[in-house]
Formats: C-alpha cells, structure tokens, sequence
C-alpha cells in the first residue's frame, strides 16, 4: 500500500524546502522529490507543450520552463491546462516510488510543494518548512530577481506559510542562518528514529 510510512515535506517558495530536503537526505532519510520528478515529466513531454502552447516555449527541443513558467503563472487557462496533463503523472510516478519506500517500513519524505493546496496525497503527517513571510518575501526577490509586485503575486498563489505552519505534524524553522538550519534538521531526525526505535 503507497504512502504507508510517508510524511509530505513541505513549505512555501523561497521558505528553503530543496535545502532542507538535501540536508534530510544527508542525516539518512530517504526523499522522493514531486519537483524533479515533475521537471523530467515536463522534459518528456515537450511535443505536448509545443503542440499545446507553441514552439516558443522550448529551447532545443526542450522546454524553457522559466519562459513557460512566466506565462502560466499570468494565465489561468493555461495553468490549469498544464496542471490537468501533468498531475495524474506526476501523482503516479509518486506512488510507484512510494510503495518500493513502503517495503523498508520506515518513514520516508516526500517533497511535495503544493501538499496543502491541492490535498492529492492521503498522508497523514507532514513537515513544514517555515520563514516568516517577510524573510520569504526578500529571499524569493534576492534568489529570482523579481519585482515585489511579481514575487507577491507568486507567494500569494500557495496558502499563506502560517496556515502552513499550523496545520504541520512537525515544523522545521529556516528563519535563521544555516548551521542552526542544521541543528533543526537533525533534531527532527532524532524524533523520527526514536518514534521508530531505530
């Protein structure tokens, strides 16, 4: 059965998730990532994107996902016309990655950006990767190079990251620097083998 010992990490754009999910998978847990796994559906389906929203969203036969991006982010129709393709693939790959995790019968991540919005996934726990909004907001403009009106906008397309916050089984806080961004990784590692006894 899929998802029997996950937990969804998740968080906010720019709130560090990828960071925290490669500092997880240093301290020995293992992680399924919905980005990566999204990014090489996305890349196999070029034929679809240039057929669906035209050539110049590809670059050498692949798509330019930051040109794509832009354009599905200001545009409804077509974002939920990408979404409607590559959902129920994405959701697939997940689950087939999360019953091979299953057989260890320990718990596992999976990094999933939209857990809360999009309520896809039936698991029970989660870890929400927290930075209050104004540190978001400044890393999102720092990291993109967007305006303030731009990264508003796309901060304002996920749920707010207190309700996040909130609803999380665990919170691991980045709203400091890294070495105690390491400190909570770790510590949320410990309470994870000590409820498993490993």
């Amino acid at each position: 059965m899929a998802y029997e010992y996950a937990i969804a990490l998740t968080g906010s754009i720019a709130t560090g998730k990828s960071t925290v999910a490669s500092l997880l998978a240093l301290n020995g847990m293992r992680v399924i990532d919905a980005d990566t796994i999204s990014h090489e559906i996305l890349d196999a389906s070029a034929p679809w994107v240039k057929e669906t929203f035209g050539t110049e969203y590809l670059s050498n036969s692949k798509v330019n996902r930051a040109k794509l991006g832009e354009y599905i982010f200001s545009n409804e129709v077509a974002k939920k016309s990408l979404e409607d393709f590559l959902h129920p693939k994405i959701k697939a790959e997940i689950e087939r990655r999360s019953i091979e995790q299953d057989k260890f019968e320990f718990p596992y991540l999976i990094d999933i950006p939209l857990f809360f919005e999009n309520a896809n996934y039936p698991i029970k726990e989660s870890v929400v990767v927290f930075t209050p909004s104004e540190i978001q907001l400044e890393r999102f403009m720092k990291r993109n190079g967007y305006s303030r009106e731009e990264s508003l906008k796309r901060i304002a397309s996920q749920l707010p990251i207190e309700e996040k916050k909130r609803r999380a089984t665990w919170v691991i806080d980045n709203s400091k620097n890294l070495k105690n961004l390491q400190n909570e990784v770790e510590e949320f590692v410990q309470k994870i083998k000590k409820i498993y006894n490993k």
